[in-house]
């Protein structure tokens, strides 16, 4: 699941050009949450929907 998530958010800031901080700070206000997660954080469910309710709405 969260191995998953981590590939969209890395296919995501591929295709957009944006840097980890910067998606951090806009999706969960945490501009260490992608660097985090690349480390093994496991998202809570909230943040989880947050995250993958971004990834819908921007073609991911």
């Amino acid at each position: 699941m969260e191995n998953e998530l981590l590939q969209k958010v890395e296919e995501y800031l591929a295709r957009a050009g944006l840097s980890p901080t910067r998606f951090g700070r806009i999706v969960v206000h945490d501009p260490r949450f992608v660097f985090d997660l690349r480390a093994g954080r496991r998202p809570r469910r909230k943040v989880y929907g947050k995250v993958t309710a971004y990834l819908v709405a921007h073609g991911v």
